[in-house]
């Protein structure tokens, strides 16, 4: 570890070194993120001369070099003075600092809802001189009019928008805290009898601030980039964990890579970003930077297995000490896998991102794509990574703790399909379905449930109105979801417990206007009704293959039957289950756990 100090500095003399430019952030830093709370709170340590913790700065110069930027809010002046040093933590604290007592705008914050607001800061002296129980009531806070206003703000409890108006509250702007001149000035001006209790506050409350000395760690430019990015890692106490995407991001900028802008885009700076690119595929709109990062992460790794025995792995240490060099060798083939996989997936059924069953499957799915280009496409290919797809869905092996499956799978995968009598990946070997699975599934929080609502989609199942597939249907906004072929109300009539009709076997994916016209009905009068509407106009014969589309036996429907029909439609599905996983179910005298409440609405 390299050389550093100690020392404590004046709040007023840092706060000034901001506004000048001569202490800024690095660009790698999160974004300003405290709410007007926060900032009050910690105004009301200050005036009571709490500790506020100490912060933490960087002399530049050194081997970190890091792009730069001002503290939030900061407009640097023409000439501004050149960066000495950067900070690694107390971001939060200073820029709230800055912004409060330093620049003469509004503070743009958050309420207590995290709805964007912008507010002026007060003292009410006579409050403040109370004593330190009252402080807290003390700083008050007011919108960009300098006004606190209620009844949805049609009345002004309080009106600060002129100086003659603080002079007559007698509430201080905490903008002239480090220097009140001028408003003292002013209030002798308007009221010269009011001096001696203002004096009072200045003694007991302002000088608080003017005399606070901030504890300050000063980190010397002949600290490594390495030991820049550890303490970065370890001392930053901000309330908010820093991510993973966060520290390796710190570590790219070390060497001169903004991993932000990578990922982000900068259209100041004509960068697109990747986070853009993947997520106009509607089943890439979720994922996450470091899902990314674990993707390069395998395939570094994997590559360098194949040279050196080193272990494949997407866990975090190793994602956070994944070299610049890796990153850049694999993020664009990464970038097209991911891509891949989304077509993968399309192929499979999967259109709409919350039916897809596992986020994290994506993870070593766009790698293996990754490794493979085009050649997934390969028949031979394409069978195995489908009964891979499946079994860690039905399997539902991809929920919690996935880091070591992932790094398994990739390994696995690429040797299943390169390497001519290699074992199945370990996904493939651990999964099994319990065929008593299908009278628990109740909820799409359950990939499996969302997994056959994609299966059926794969197979090609129809609308029961629109007549058309369901996959084509789901692109075209008509509302397909999964509901209920023996309505609910229908089912409650007949005394069947919501445990049984509630599960998947008795659900289906169909359209809103399919749903509205089976409402509360039998199915042998929706099917009548939806059969012989007119802009439908099917046979028997053409609406029982519809229906067989579904897993769905018509003459037991016909019949209304319900048990018939929930006996052979769940023979169907396990089937269909069994063909893509391409193992036998388990029978068991276990019952799987149950997922929670039907989340399904009829109409």
């Amino acid at each position: 570890m390299g050389s550093f100090d100690s020392t404590k500095v004046a709040l007023g003399k840092i706060l000034e070194q901001i506004v000048q430019g001569e202490v800024q952030l690095p660009d790698f830093q999160r974004g300003w993120i405290w709410d007007d709370e926060h900032i009050r709170s910690l105004l009301v340590s200050i005036a009571r001369s709490f500790p506020i913790g100490s912060i933490m700065l960087l002399e530049t110069g050194g081997e970190a070099r890091f792009q730069v930027r001002p503290v939030e809010g900061v407009e640097l002046p023409a000439g501004a003075s050149e960066v000495s040093r950067l900070i690694l933590d107390g971001q939060q604290r200073l820029t709230s600092l800055t912004q409060v007592l330093m620049l003469d705008r509004p503070v743009r914050t958050q309420d207590d809802r995290k709805r964007p607001v912008q507010r002026y800061y007060y003292f009410n002296i006579e409050k403040a001189l109370e004593g330190d129980s009252s402080m807290e009531d003390a700083i008050v806070s007011v919108d960009e009019s300098r006004m606190l206003k209620t009844d949805f703000g049609r009345t002004i409890k309080l009106d600060l928008s002129t100086r003659e108006k603080e002079f007559a509250a007698f509430y201080f702007p905490c903008r002239q805290i480090l220097n009140s001149d001028e408003w003292e000035e002013g209030l002798t001006a308007f009221n010269s009898s009011l001096l001696p209790r203002y004096m009072e506050f200045r003694r007991k409350i302002l000088n608080n601030f003017r005399q606070y000395q901030l504890p300050v760690i000063d980190l010397k430019k002949d600290n490594s980039k390495e030991s820049v990015c550890l303490v970065f890692e370890k001392v930053n106490t901000g309330g908010v964990a820093l991510s993973v995407f966060e520290l390796v991001t710190a570590s790219y900028a070390a060497e001169g890579f903004n991993l932000r802008d990578d990922w982000y885009g900068n259209p100041a700076r004509g960068i697109r970003g990747r986070r853009r690119c993947l997520a106009e595929k509607a089943l890439l709109r979720d994922l996450q930077p470091t899902d990314f990062l674990q993707g390069v992460s395998l395939l570094h790794t994997y590559e360098r297995r194949l040279k050196d025995l080193q272990a494949v792995s997407a866990k975090r240490e190793h994602v956070l000490r994944l070299p610049l060099a890796a990153y850049q060798q694999w993020a664009e083939p990464l970038t097209d896998g991911f891509l891949s996989a989304c077509q993968f997936l399309n192929m499979q059924g999967c259109r709409k991102p919350e039916y897809l069953p596992y986020r994290t499957q994506l993870v070593p799915l766009a790698a293996v794509m990754a490794r493979l280009g085009d050649r997934w496409l390969e028949p031979a290919i394409l069978d195995k990574l489908a009964r891979w797809f499946w079994c860690g869905v039905f399997g539902e092996l991809y929920g919690v703790a996935v880091e070591t499956r992932i790094a398994l799978d990739m390994q696995g995968l690429m040797a299943w399909i390169e390497q001519p009598g290699a074992p199945e990946p370990t996904t493939v070997r651990d999964a099994g379905f319990q065929e008593s699975r299908l009278d628990t599934l109740r909820t799409r929080m359950s990939a499996a449930y969302r997994g056959l609502y994609v299966l059926l989609q794969r197979e090609g199942c129809k609308d029961f109105f629109c007549k058309a597939r369901i996959v084509d249907l789901d692109e075209n906004e008509l509302g397909i979801d999964i509901h209920h072929i023996f309505p609910r109300a229908w089912c409650e009539k007949h005394r069947i417990p919501a445990r049984v009709y509630n599960a998947i076997v008795n659900k289906t994916p169909i359209s809103r206007r399919a749903n509205r016209m089976i409402a509360g009905k039998a199915p042998s009068v929706y099917l009548e009704e939806l059969r012989n509407h007119q802009h439908v106009q099917l046979t028997q014969d053409e609406q029982n293959e519809i229906l067989r589309t579904h897993l769905i036996e018509p003459s037991s429907l016909r019949r209304d039957d319900f048990d018939s029909f929930y006996r052979e439609r769940k023979k169907k599905l396990l089937k269909a289950i069994e063909g893509v996983m391409g193992k036998r179910a388990i029978t068991t005298t276990t019952e799987a756990p149950a997922d929670d409440a039907d989340d399904e609405e009829d109409a």
